[in-house]
């Protein structure tokens, strides 16, 4: 029997591979030089928002002068900042269905306006003090978004091999200008006359006018902050620089439910919140802490700028390690955590004077204190990276929200006890 030879026709194979496989276009990513424009405006609005939040904590003594604070007032008005992140919930519904650009622009209006409200120089102090407490008030309400939205803007106009520095620099900018506070504050106005490191007398007057100075100037410099984001500054690139910028995410509602129902998150939350948040109220009355162990305004102000310069400073080199290095995270994290722990302990053994009779020197002070800074704000950029790989694909902005909310619940707890704390603590003396 012979073989026929096949046809053309026969020798077609059946299954045809799909060509909408090979004709896919690949997704178009772009990074654009503005990227650093808007890194810069949104950072400035964040140093200054904490600038504004840590005015009176450094200069407690001379407000407690001028105005005549307790030492209450002092902490409470520390504490408006966490109490304006109650709201958050509407402003990360606003970030996820309006942009960056109209939360932003509203985050910088209640800025300017309570930055505005402190400066107004009225006679009674009654009706000042009000007006100062409504003024930090405000500005915590910008608290929500300039907090949340630095990872959001990392992975919106930066590629994957920058995002960990660009988160870096947004979220710790906040931390920063609570530093110069420390730094401006015991700095621009003098102790008056009988505190702790005083040698010159200032009458009342001067000071007052000193830290009018200094609200007139906070004010101005918010003020050009928010006409410059009016005119320029856009939500999104043109085109994204990269697929995870260009994927779809979950709605908002989802987002929420995903992450209450995500044990693995509310793990991680907590273990950022926790220290992140005591350390951020204690750092904000820490002027008032250190006053008993004789710690003079000048001198609690270093110890402040300090430990939080420094975190910022680590925490910016520990991202831009990170952004080559992805596997490394926890274990970055827990060598900090360590360190921190290790601090704390150092600078409370030799405040317990009376039970193990350590001394309790200058040196030791500055330096526990500062590692404890170093240590605990140079995990928050670590700590989001981590977030956003574990609840992919929430967005961004949602998912720091949560977790800045539960941060600042921590830090308002704290001051909310060292109220009574003082209040009981005055009692007594008295």
């Amino acid at each position: 029997m012979g073989a026929v030879e096949s046809t053309e026709g026969e020798r077609e194979p059946l299954l045809v591979p799909s060509q909408p496989a090979t004709n896919t276009q690949p997704v178009l990513s772009r990074v654009y030089g503005r990227r650093w424009f808007v890194l810069t405006m949104f950072s400035l609005l964040g140093f200054m928002q904490g600038l504004v939040w840590n005015t009176w904590g450094p200069i407690q003594i001379s407000a407690k002068h001028v105005f005549e604070f307790s030492s209450t007032d002092i902490a409470v008005l520390v504490m408006w900042g966490p109490v304006g992140y109650l709201p958050w919930l509407l402003f990360m519904w606003l970030m996820d269905k309006k942009g960056l650009r109209a939360s932003l622009l509203l985050s910088a209006f209640f800025m300017v306006l309570g930055a505005a409200l402190r400066s107004v120089p009225l006679k009674d102090l009654y009706y000042r003090r009000w007006m100062i407490h409504g003024g930090q008030l405000l500005n915590g309400l910008a608290g929500p978004t300039i907090m949340s939205a630095g990872p959001l803007l990392s992975t919106t106009w930066f590629a994957p091999d920058q995002r960990a520095t660009a988160t870096a620099i947004a979220s710790l900018i906040g931390y920063l200008g609570s530093a110069c506070a420390f730094l401006i504050g015991p700095l621009a106005v003098p102790a008056p006359n009988g505190t702790v490191g005083s040698t010159v007398y200032w009458n009342q007057n001067h000071i007052g006018d000193r830290i009018q100075f200094v609200l007139y100037a906070e004010v101005g410099m918010i003020a050009a902050l928010f006409v410059a984001v009016l005119f320029y500054f856009p939500s999104r690139p043109p085109i994204p620089p990269s697929v995870a910028a260009a994927s779809q995410r979950l709605s908002y509602r989802s987002s929420i439910c995903r992450l209450l129902s995500n044990m693995r998150f509310l793990m991680i939350a907590l273990a950022y919140s926790v220290p992140t948040g005591v350390v951020a109220g204690w750092a904000g009355v820490l002027d008032m802490i250190l006053t008993p162990a004789k710690v003079s305004q000048v001198d609690a102000g270093w110890i402040g700028f300090w430990s939080i310069v420094g975190g910022c400073v680590f925490g910016v080199a520990m991202a831009r390690f990170a952004d080559y290095i992805r596997g490394m995270l926890k274990l970055i994290l827990v060598l900090m955590f360590a360190g921190a722990s290790l601090a704390a302990t150092w600078f409370t053994l030799p405040c317990l004077t009376r039970l193990t009779h350590l001394p309790s020197t200058k040196a030791t002070l500055y330096t526990s204190c500062i590692l404890v800074g170093i240590f605990i704000n140079s995990s928050v950029p670590i700590f989001l990276e981590l977030f956003i790989e574990t609840v992919y694909p929430v967005p961004e902005g949602i998912t720091c929200g949560v977790v800045t909310f539960l941060s600042n619940l921590f830090t308002g707890l704290l001051l909310f006890c060292l109220t009574f704390y003082i209040t009981g603590f005055t009692a007594k003396k008295t």
